[in-house]
């Protein structure tokens, strides 16, 4: 999943490269970047689909998150959701620890530089795009951040039950080895 997403994040900065170079150029020359740049279009939305379908299959909550939100015709807020639920910890985080990795908290004193090492801004991004996918139009932070809450929220419920992993005492499924 996470090799998907990277060579999605990299299409997608190409794509955006392209798209800045065909905006700075004359029209006579516009002409040679147009099948470059539709050919990127094809490529991230056949890496799009690829990566809703392993999302789909590995992420149990995946599906009820979808279908809580209804964002089932969006492709890119498909996979917007899906690289949330791949990189972010929904369930033993806490909502402060989820609103610094997703940049929509900043501190209150200049002095705290932890802020800056939990925020990912590659997650930022991908929120705005579910955010943009949900409400069908640019959303601010507010919107972004209730719609992480809603998600976080769906999360709980689809795993069932509130409680942590942690709380209940299991190990992290990294250190779990059968037979041991």
């Amino acid at each position: 999943m996470r090799r998907m997403i990277l060579a999605h994040r990299s299409l997608s900065k190409t794509h955006q490269q392209l798209l800045n170079k065909y905006r700075a150029l004359s029209e006579a020359e516009k002409v040679v970047l147009k099948p470059a740049i539709s050919s990127i279009e094809k490529q991230l939305e056949e890496m799009a689909k690829k990566i809703d379908g392993e999302a789909g299959r590995r992420l149990p909550a995946y599906n009820v998150i979808l279908e809580g939100l209804g964002i089932d015709g969006s492709l890119a807020g498909r996979e917007a959701l899906a690289e949330l639920l791949t990189y972010a910890d929904f369930v033993d985080s806490s909502l402060r620890g989820l609103k610094k990795l997703l940049g929509l908290y900043k501190p209150t004193s200049s002095s705290r530089t932890d802020y800056w090492k939990l925020y990912d801004g590659k997650l930022r991004y991908a929120v705005h795009r579910l955010a943009m996918a949900f409400y069908n139009n640019r959303p601010n932070g507010r919107q972004c951040w209730e719609l992480v809450k809603k998600i976080r929220q769906l999360v709980v419920t689809a795993s069932g039950t509130g409680i942590s992993s942690r709380q209940r005492g299991e190990k992290p499924p990294e250190l779990y080895t059968p037979g041991a």
